[in-house]
């Protein structure tokens, strides 16, 4: 088998760091290789802000934060339009004020998918988006029906779903994440541990054609393109949807991914704390550094909250990026409570051993 299938994840997934102009700016991803983003997660460093969510199937400036339960909202000064290799953000405090600091997690989908239910037998009802069967991303939107249904995705089975009704009402994200049974969701705009519900998704797992959703509003109200899902497969050497078990200790657990990771987001399950996001370009101990990819990742935020970026120091806590996994480097029940039970999802920034048998280069 081989090692992965993607020898270069930046061709579909890179971190921006920044520092904002206070005016229109059209900004380049930092990678070596150029990419156009459709998923771009958005978040303010050194004060408070919304984390954000914008992509290509809604369009550029609508927005949906992962921090409270609000529809969709137009934001036209803050992502304003997808480039060919970034994007471009306008004048808003919440995306490009003068001198601030901001991070923007960015994913490749880029192939237009649509699913016609009753012309293909795929789904129970009609679905459309932009997806990657490369690297196992895909933004699907639908019109809820407000009656179980499958809806087909484009990719391989995901093992992690992201979602959000956008109009018509306020509702909480739901998450699907494989590590948690199908009976139950998280969600991420509040610290809850893992909810015991199995109209949700039916309490089915996901398969290589469809997912499952219920009933309920925040799954599938009844509308007109209403629902979106920003679904993610498990790609060797590129995407990793795993759980581990706290120790308590700041010489914590080792989570082996099977690359070096440019990402990573936790979650405890069994009780009730943050989620804690994680990346290779926020490092070092200095809120609103920009130094570069390193192993340390020391600069924490949290998508259920518009708190500004905390280091050790101050509250935050950290972990520790190396050639195949991560190691947890914080004694904080948020991350790493004896006994504790959490899931984390991972993208990376190389593989261990390449298609070629090249082992990655360690720092």
């Amino acid at each position: 088998m081989a090692y992965t299938t993607i020898d270069n994840p930046e061709l579909y997934f890179q971190v921006k760091i920044y520092t904002g102009t206070g005016s229109s700016n059209a900004l380049t991803l930092d990678g070596d290789e150029n990419m156009q983003p459709d998923l771009v997660y958005l978040k303010r460093r050194d004060d408070e802000g919304p984390p954000m969510f914008f992509d290509s199937v809604r369009g550029a400036t609508k927005r949906l934060q992962t921090n409270n339960t609000d529809a969709e909202a137009t934001g036209s000064q803050q992502l304003t339009a997808f480039g060919s290799d970034g994007f471009t953000v306008g004048t808003h405090e919440d995306a490009n004020n003068s001198s601030a600091t901001y991070v923007a997690w960015c994913w490749k989908a880029g192939t237009s998918f649509s699913n016609d239910a009753s012309a293909t037998s795929v789904g129970s009802i009609d679905s459309d988006g932009s997806i990657n069967t490369t690297s196992g991303v895909a933004i699907i939107r639908w019109s809820g029906t407000g009656a179980n249904a499958t809806i087909a995705h484009g990719i391989a089975a995901p093992k992690v779903m992201l979602i959000k009704r956008i109009s018509g009402g306020t509702e909480s994200w739901v998450v699907y994440h494989q590590e948690i049974s199908p009976a139950k969701h998280l969600f991420i705009n509040n610290t809850d541990a893992e909810n015991a519900d199995t109209n949700n998704f039916q309490n089915t797992a996901t398969t290589s054609s469809v997912f499952s959703v219920g009933t309920y509003n925040q799954m599938n109200a009844s509308g007109t393109n209403n629902m979106i899902a920003y679904c993610f497969a498990e790609k060797q050497g590129f995407s990793k949807f795993g759980k581990y078990t706290g120790n308590g200790s700041a010489d914590g657990v080792f989570c082996h991914t099977g690359f070096k990771p440019a990402w990573v987001m936790t979650k405890r399950t069994d009780s009730t704390g943050n989620w804690s996001l994680f990346d290779h370009r926020r490092t070092g101990s200095t809120k609103g550094s920009t130094i570069g990819k390193a192993n340390p990742m020391e600069l924490l935020l949290h998508p259920d909250l518009s708190n500004a970026e905390a280091n050790v120091s101050d509250g935050g806590y950290s972990i520790d990026g190396v050639s195949n996994g991560f190691k947890i480097k914080s004694s904080s029940a948020t991350i790493n409570a004896s006994g504790g039970t959490y899931i984390y999802m991972a993208f990376a920034e190389a593989p261990f051993v390449n298609s070629n048998g090249v082992p990655c280069n360690a720092r």
